[in-house]
């Protein structure tokens, strides 16, 4: 029988009535639309980028197409509600937040967790206790954090409402998400999971990881678009259980949404949810095996470290997403914006590079006859790039003796919120060292807060940041992105 794709097939139905739009947008089906975008996305697309027509339903009050292709996506994934997010996965983060939590409730969040975060901490007035997770020092990076984490941390602070994960994180490590569920709930506290990178799990057991949801989350924020097959900033919230009150959390989606949503991405939502409930299975092997196969150049070869199965176990690490291909370079003597920019100059464009690795994202989508031949293509660069990094001078002097220390230690003084719309003034950074940072720095990907509003910059964090400045990483937040100067609390 085929699956069905309620909000699909109205758009369709909608097209072939060929209606003349005497309303928004005002390309009108394209009529307007300027070239050369028009010829590109082509009249079909166009005439599909509808409006608020009765028969297409309201997100805000969904009562036909989009309410039930709404609850075949909580079906699919088993969840008691489901929310269409097209303001990609930042929106339902918040919405998770808004949603758990009151104006000064205390929520436990990982140190490591998306700069979206904070954004949500600040529309919900909640406030942040922080956890370090464990460290995974060959590779430089954080993994997750342990159910004894949080069981110390809600037996020393019983008022926190709510355990904040990111699971899997960006490089597909998984915490043991069942364990923390517990805990969380044996508090009374409810388990929110940032599963941006993750809505593809939970089909496959034999390949990958368990989801949120198969481990106890009672909301989690899902990227469709990541990894499935939904438009950019598509994204999915998903609520389970008793502990949250579903009509806040569809009155919180509302608040966050726009009046105006495009029918293209939420039309792709419901073809995501459709290909994943037909095929879902089939589409988790067909991405671990082409991510096998581009790990199987990479195993073995002298001076690259992979991030395979090895590391569970450890640094809080429950499970490991395979279709997440990270490398490590450090002993080449380049860092991995060098790997990723000379993959680049060869037509190889990477998901993410920070100081010493490089993350190469793989989904079903790659199991295509294209796929060997880009394969082969990595191998060749890499080759190439391992040829020349045994040349002396050929990279950059800073990365010869690399050596990336873990993100300082934040030091809250005042509230996020208070710094935020306090007064602030700009110094330069060597100046600034020992006042109060009033604004985020983050390195975008993946995107972790170094500072957020409200921390003492201290010698360490200064250091730090200028370290990966140096090192070619990309800043986000702050308004001189160079790190010149920098906000600070007055």
């Amino acid at each position: 029988m085929k699956v069905r794709q309620p909000l699909v097939e109205a758009m369709l139905d909608y097209k072939a009535q060929q209606v003349y739009p005497l309303h928004t947008p005002g390309h009108k089906g394209g009529r307007g639309m300027a070239s050369p975008l028009k010829e590109e996305l082509g009249s079909a697309a166009l005439q599909l980028d509808v409006s608020l027509m009765s028969e297409l339903d309201d997100i805000h009050a969904p009562s036909g197409c989009i309410k039930e292709a709404q609850a075949l996506a909580a079906r699919l994934y088993g969840s008691e509600a489901c929310f269409f997010a097209v303001n990609g996965t930042t929106q339902a983060i918040h919405a998770m937040l808004l949603t758990a939590l009151n104006p000064g409730d205390k929520v436990l969040i990982p140190r490591n967790s998306h700069r979206s975060v904070s954004g949500g901490l600040l529309l919900a007035q909640a406030q942040p206790v922080y956890l370090v997770p464990e460290y995974l020092e060959e590779f430089s990076l954080y993994g997750q954090i342990t159910a004894a984490q949080v069981e110390a941390a809600l037996t020393a602070e019983p008022e926190l409402k709510a355990v904040f994960l990111t699971s899997p994180n960006y490089y597909g490590l998984a915490a043991d998400v069942e364990a923390i569920a517990r805990a969380a709930h044996a508090h009374g506290a409810v388990l929110l999971v940032d599963e941006a990178h993750g809505p593809h799990l939970g089909f496959n057991k034999e390949l990958l990881p368990p989801s949120a949801l198969q481990g106890g989350a009672d909301m989690c924020a899902q990227s469709t678009h990541k990894l499935l097959g939904a438009l950019t900033q598509c994204s999915m919230l998903q609520v389970q259980g008793k502990r949250i009150d579903l009509g806040r959390a569809a009155a919180v989606m509302s608040l966050l949404s726009t009046t105006s949503p495009n029918y293209l991405l939420l039309g792709s939502l419901d073809a995501a949810r459709a290909q994943l409930e037909e095929r879902g299975a089939a589409m988790a092997a067909d991405a671990v095996t082409a991510a096998r196969s581009l790990r199987q150049v990479m195993m073995n070869r002298p001076g690259l470290r992979l991030l395979d199965k090895r590391v569970i176990g450890r640094a809080g690490i429950a499970g490991l997403d395979e279709t997440k291909v990270t490398v490590n370079v450090r002993e080449w003597g380049v860092t991995g914006v060098e790997t990723g920019d000379f993959l680049r100059e060869r037509g190889l464009a990477v998901e993410l590079v920070d100081a010493e690795n490089v993350l190469f994202l793989v989904t079903y989508a790659d199991r295509n006859p294209e796929w060997p031949g880009v394969v082969e293509r990595i191998q060749q660069a890499l080759e190439e790039l391992e040829d020349l990094a045994s040349e002396d001078n050929m990279f950059d002097p800073l990365t010869k003796n690399l050596n990336v220390s873990r993100v300082p230690a934040p030091q809250p003084v005042r509230s996020l919120r208070e710094v935020f719309y306090g007064a602030k003034r700009t110094l330069p950074l060597t100046q600034a060292v020992g006042r109060i940072c009033a604004e985020e720095i983050s390195f975008y990907p993946p995107g972790i807060p170094v500072l957020l509003p409200g921390e003492l910059l201290t010698p360490e964090a200064a250091a730090y940041c200028r370290k990966m400045v140096e090192l070619g990483l990309p800043v986000h937040g702050p308004a001189d992105e160079t790190l010149a100067t920098i906000k600070v609390a007055e």
